[in-house]
């Protein structure tokens, strides 16, 4: 997995040299995701600046980005509209409300240290999430094979495809740019090959052929071709009426936070996997929240960790902290200095590296394990693998691919509770329980007991079992009503203690018997579930 990247520490340099290739691959993402939002381009570029500093000063992941991202874009574009439909320029005070809420739920989030939960995210479903990422990556880059081309009648922008020589260009030098990050490192691995392909390309689409560039995009999406701005003071929102419209920013803060702290904790664990190292998901949490609100507070449209620029960073030999700090401090230099340079950059390099992005991030052994893994898992990586790539919406398709993920566990292990007879006499019969007794498997359970049909004395022995939650408590209580109403006795052995104390407690019909090797764990029970076991 991930063959195109290499597992060597960092150093200075090439934390340096990767901090300024990502600073310029951050540029074309940030307006894209800003035209989404409806908002200026140094609104998304901004947020860029302010989410990459922060979180890899202070986050729990060294040499991830942080960004602007699209899944953001979309939701604070609903917070831009519901301003906006409030008159008098709300827009963008709603959204910058929206995200300075959502960076106080995600530190909140990480104070508590429920970024743990990462840890349930099933291997099958990180597999669907990488492929369906590649797949919304390669997708996002065909946008840049449009041009303006005219206004509709509602003054809507109408984008065409390219055609002719101008298709054929741009095709020739992402090819090009493709080519050389994957063959210059044979030459030298001094500097990164992604930061020659940018500047090589660049310079033969300066002196040479007519390319689009970066300028073009921006005129594109209704701008005036620039790129510049100086560096923003903070300003609380303004004109907002915080009590009549509360529910809204509230709800959509959670949505925002949320979605932003999946992607960062899924990132995470996607650069763990790939450095073989290990990241902090309760302190990135902090340091996204703290991220964002200051993002908003300056006026950015916030963001996330972004997997396509920080899987560039760590081919580029970017490892520590000091690469995400000089990209963001590249970024501001290229926005208040550098714009008329930046904006020359020609498209097509920026698109071939993310191209390459896409190909390192596919897990392209999905192939060749058709037929060879369980097809339950099998199903799981391929519904998260299509909900990222029809919904675009990341943090949904982890959800999917958990619950489905549950739902196969709970229908696999249900089928796996075995029941054996260990004795059989006209007075008494000893059977064995093997696997799991819980909510999913306690019909199973319940099905292999005949009361009427049994002998006067029963033992259950549960050596090779556990009972996992209330459910199979209260089938071990039924079971023993059962044979009681039946005239005969039920005999339980080798249950944990936690079993036993509940059990009784409940005033079992069911004979607990007390032996030294007796198992030691604990019931999962909610505290008002075993308030209920035991006041029943």
């Amino acid at each position: 997995m991930f063959h195109l990247f290499s597992k060597k520490s960092g150093n200075l340099k090439d934390d340096s040299l990767s901090g300024l290739t990502v600073a310029l691959a951050l540029v074309p993402e940030a307006i894209a995701f800003s035209f989404i939002a409806g908002v200026n381009p140094l609104v998304g570029l901004w947020a860029a600046v302010f989410m990459g500093f922060i979180t890899a000063a202070c986050g729990g992941r060294p040499g991830m980005i942080s960004g602007a991202t699209g899944a953001i874009a979309v939701v604070a574009g609903k917070a831009v509209q519901y301003g906006d439909n409030l008159g008098d320029g709300l827009g963008l005070q709603f959204l910058f409300a929206v995200i300075m809420v959502a960076g106080c739920i995600q530190i909140l989030f990480g104070v508590l240290k429920l970024g743990r939960f990462i840890r349930l995210v099933p291997h099958p479903v990180m597999i669907g999430f990488v492929n369906g990422l590649a797949i919304v990556i390669c997708m996002g880059q065909f946008g840049f094979f449009k041009k303006f081309s005219h206004l509709d009648e509602s003054g809507g922008r109408v984008m065409e495809w390219m055609q002719g020589s101008e298709l054929g260009i741009l095709i020739g030098l992402i090819v090009l740019t493709m080519a050389i990050i994957q063959f210059f490192p044979k030459i030298t691995k001094a500097v990164p090959s992604t930061l020659v392909a940018i500047i090589v390309v660049g310079l033969i689409a300066y002196f040479g052929p007519d390319a689009r560039t970066i300028e073009n995009v921006l005129r594109d999406g209704g701008g005036d071709g620039t790129l510049s701005g100086s560096f923003p003071v903070p300003a609380w929102p303004s004109g907002i009426v915080w009590g009549d419209h509360w529910m809204f920013i509230l709800q959509t803060a959670f949505v925002v936070a949320m979605v932003g702290i999946i992607e960062s904790l899924m990132t995470l664990q996607l650069i763990d996997e790939i450095t073989e190292t290990r990241g902090q998901g309760n302190r990135e949490c902090v340091a996204q929240g703290g991220a964002n609100f200051l993002s908003g507070l300056f006026g950015g449209m916030g963001g996330c960790a972004m997997i396509g620029q920080s899987l560039i960073n760590i081919k580029s030999g970017g490892r520590g902290r000091t690469s995400g700090i000089v990209a963001s401090v590249s970024l501001t230099l290229f926005i208040v200095i550098g714009g008329p340079v930046i904006i020359q950059i020609p498209i097509a390099a920026l698109v071939g590296v993310m191209f390459m992005v896409v190909i390192g991030t596919f897990e392209w052994s999905t192939f060749k394990s058709f037929g060879k893994i369980a097809k339950s898992e099998m199903l799981i990586i391929l519904t998260v693998t299509l909900v990222t790539a029809i919904m675009h919406d990341l943090a949904l398709a982890v959800f999917v691919g958990v619950i489905l993920s549950a739902l196969v566990f709970a229908w696999e292990s249900s089928k796996h509770i075995i029941v054996t007879m260990h004795k059989d006499s006209p007075e008494e019969r000893i059977y064995g329980v093997e696997g799991m007794l819980y909510f999913g498997s306690v019909r199973e359970f319940s099905d292999k007991f005949q009361a009427r049909s049994d002998v006067p004395n029963i033992v259950i022995d549960f050596e090779e079992a556990r009972v996992c939650d209330l459910s199979g408590l209260e089938a071990i209580n039924a079971l023993g009503e059962r044979y009681r109403n039946a005239g005969k006795v039920l005999h339980v052995r080798h249950l944990s203690s936690d079993c036993r104390q509940m059990l009784e407690k409940a005033g079992t019909l069911v004979d607990i018997e007390v032996l030294p090797d007796d198992p030691h764990y604990s019931v999962a029970l909610l505290r008002s579930e075993k308030s209920k076991i035991i006041g029943s």
